[in-house]
């Protein structure tokens, strides 16, 4: 019976993008209204991420609307949730974020992740040998 469900449920998980604490995020949820279905977006800052990587895994996303919190949690392989996107990625030292619910002005802002590329620095001998002739003086 297990194996079953394990089959099922490896059909059910959707192919995400990588989502962490600290991410600023726009979440695409299918609403139902009777007999018309359209698409709402929530975006804000993913504060925790629950229950792993399975069919069960949640994120919790917080914004602030009209100077009040609001939180929504999310099941990540949910039909209902239509696409997620990552807008920024923030610099955190922490799996859950849940300070950000009483921090307020400067404390509440994450700062940006910044991507860094190695660059490859040319040795001296290379630098001696492709520098110009120093012009002969008369």
């Amino acid at each position: 019976m297990s194996k079953i469900l394990d089959q099922f449920n490896k059909l059910q998980l959707k192919d995400l993008p990588d989502i962490k604490a600290g991410d600023t995020i726009k979440v695409h949820q299918k609403i139902k209204e009777g007999d018309k279905e359209r698409v709402q977006v929530f975006e804000g800052v993913v504060i925790a991420r629950k229950h792993g990587k399975g069919i069960s895994s949640t994120i919790t996303v917080r914004r602030i609307v009209d100077g009040v919190g609001v939180e929504r949690v999310f099941p990540v392989h949910s039909p209902s949730v239509a696409k997620f996107e990552v807008l920024r990625s923030g610099k955190t030292r922490r799996a859950k974020l849940y300070y950000l619910r009483t921090a307020k002005g400067k404390k509440a802002r994450l700062k940006n992740k910044e991507f860094v590329t190695a660059i490859a620095e040319e040795t001296p001998e290379e630098t001696v040998a492709e520098a110009p002739a120093e012009p002969e003086q008369k």
